[in-house]
């Protein structure tokens, strides 16, 4: 089992450096660190992991509820990590599947309106997003270090954002860690005012 206390800020903005970039001299993809892709996979696999160990036991009161400090529960808070996994998660798959797509940035926030995440129960969505996220390691953990540098040009951003399979996945460890963090400090917070 994983503990929840070895993550929180893993990755040090100052030294986080896109793995692909636009030069004058068109796409050119960059050297990937091995230690990246090893701390992206840590968090990716321990998200599903401290979840459920924050949530163990709790009731659906609990887990559903807000307040006027913390307007998200969190169900919601599970709501909106898989719908972020179900938006970066596709376009991971397209980066991977296809030669430098132009891939239409769609923002999770709009996503979850087209899904009934909020609305479900807390361990069938644990449990769907569990079983989400195994597919999408399968499929991380099958790439050579070479290929988490396949990129995509994102439109609907400001001029066309590159991204890669990397900055991506950097990208949903760090929303997923900050987002676990939430979930503990709104627990605390709950377990203190009972």
């Amino acid at each position: 089992m994983l503990s929840n206390d070895w993550i929180g800020c893993i990755f040090d903005i100052s030294q986080y450096h896109e793995s692909c970039c636009l030069s004058s001299k068109g796409f050119v993809k960059m050297e990937v660190d091995p230690s990246e892709i090893e701390k992206v996979l840590k968090i990716l696999t321990a998200t599903p992991h401290r979840i459920k160990s924050s949530t163990k036991g709790l009731d659906k009161i609990r887990l559903h509820f807000n307040s006027d400090e913390e307007p998200w529960s969190v169900n919601d808070i599970l709501a909106h990590l898989r719908a972020s996994a179900d938006v970066w998660g596709k376009s991971i798959a397209a980066m991977i599947g296809q030669d430098h797509p132009t891939l239409r940035y769609m923002s999770p926030r709009t996503w979850i309106r087209k899904k009934d995440y909020p609305q479900q129960e807390f361990q069938i969505s644990v449990a769907a997003f569990t079983k989400q996220r195994g597919e999408l390691l399968k499929l991380l953990k099958s790439l050579s270090t070479e290929d988490w540098s396949r990129g995509a040009t994102f439109t609907a951003t400001a001029k066309g954002r590159e991204q890669t399979v990397l900055s991506y996945a950097q990208r949903m460890a760090r929303h997923e860690d900050e987002h676990c963090i939430q979930i503990q400090e709104l627990l605390q917070g709950t377990r203190n005012n009972n």
